[in-house]
């Protein structure tokens, strides 16, 4: 079989070659010694990405290396070439970056490629996968008094009394609840309310459900992180809440969409926070957040990583763009279309409002 009918690897081959080439600066041809200098490679890795019969592709984070490469010219302004941080790159060049590397990745994902799943173990590199026989515990928002009293069966004295019923983000913690288990077969996963908590379940690995209306432990532990994103609490439960960075004149909020209909409120696009750090009363094991302005955020930020369809890639994008930070943060965008939630894909640069740290180098 010749090149041009090879079934393996052609399409990023020929796309990563083509921007070498003068694909991305009309009349810039860049060898592939340059290019591999650049990108901190050896020139042989460089020459079998390229090639159209073997079947090597490159790892998704020199795909990112790539895009950031291919995403200014100030990359090739000065000799030696070389990929700009994160942060150096204006508004259009990320945009850029973003663009090319879902491009990139896409074209990755289309060449047949060996599965994590495939080997028997589809949470391998889940965020969710913790070490084993350490404990979890799921915190999430507990309904006040005045909505949990209009749930049918949530009285504990009715003889079919449901107690999850005090729960307020129900979809989120089935959701998540399952999948945790499923990641984690060798460790206790707790499942608890903010008031139920007890001291040794602040030292385990905390997973944080709902915002800072209704669970007072992610306030607490918003409060206690650096971190520049806070979120505003609700007044009354059809008051929009929000997100929000900076202060002054840099103060930026990121709202819900929402259409009034009948006096009611329709949600179109919920903003959520998904967070993670090292757990501030035990530094071998963690705290994630997860957590919308309305239920339906929250849902939808648990889904990006626990979808079958989406939780891999988004995972790895994770991976990518937060390589070697315990700490980072991300807003990101959940559609609602018909009353449903749309598992948000992180590889689209409109899916994510926010991030922190603005650079990841």
């Amino acid at each position: 079989m010749d090149e041009v009918n090879s079934p393996e690897g052609r399409p990023l081959a020929r796309r990563l070659r083509e921007l070498r080439e003068g694909g991305a600066w009309p009349g810039k041809h860049i060898t592939q010694a340059e290019l591999a200098a650049a990108l901190g490679i050896s020139v042989p890795s460089v020459s079998s990405w390229e090639s159209l019969r073997q079947k090597a592709k490159p790892p998704l984070k020199q795909l990112e290396a790539y895009a950031t490469f291919f995403a200014t010219e100030r990359s090739v302004a000065e000799t030696p070439y070389r990929v700009l941080g994160y942060g150096q790159l204006t508004g259009e060049e990320r945009a850029q970056r973003e663009k090319l590397l879902r491009e990139l990745t896409e074209l990755r994902e289309d060449a047949p490629v060996a599965k994590p799943a495939a080997l028997g173990d589809p949470y391998a590199q889940s965020p969710w996968r913790f070490t084993p026989n350490q404990d979890i515990t799921i915190v999430g928002s507990e309904l006040p008094e005045r909505l949990k009293g209009k749930m049918p069966l949530a009285d504990p004295d009715d003889p079919d009394f449901v107690d999850v019923y005090k729960y307020a983000d129900l979809d989120a913690l089935v959701e998540l609840h399952g999948h945790v288990r499923a990641a984690n077969p060798a460790s206790d996963v707790h499942l608890r309310t903010p008031a139920e908590l007890a001291t040794d379940d602040y030292t385990s690995h905390l997973i944080l459900l709902g915002g800072v209306d209704w669970n007072f432990v992610t306030q607490d532990l918003l409060e206690r992180a650096e971190l520049p994103v806070r979120q505003l609490t609700r007044p009354e439960d059809n008051d929009l809440s929000c997100f929000e960075i900076g202060t002054g004149a840099e103060l930026k909020r990121f709202l819900p969409k929402v259409r009034k209909t009948g006096g009611r409120l329709l949600l179109l696009e919920d903003v959520a926070l998904f967070y993670r750090a090292p757990n501030p009363f035990n530094a071998k094991r963690t705290v994630t957040i997860c957590n919308g302005t309305f239920g339906r955020g929250t849902y939808g930020v648990v889904r990006a990583l626990t979808d079958a369809r989406f939780r891999d890639r988004n995972a790895e994008y994770l991976r990518t763009r937060f390589t070697g930070l315990d700490e980072f943060a991300l807003i990101s965008r959940i559609q609602v279309v018909n009353g449903l939630v749309v598992t948000p894909d992180w590889t689209l640069p409109l899916t994510k409002a926010h991030e922190w740290p603005v650079s990841s180098t």
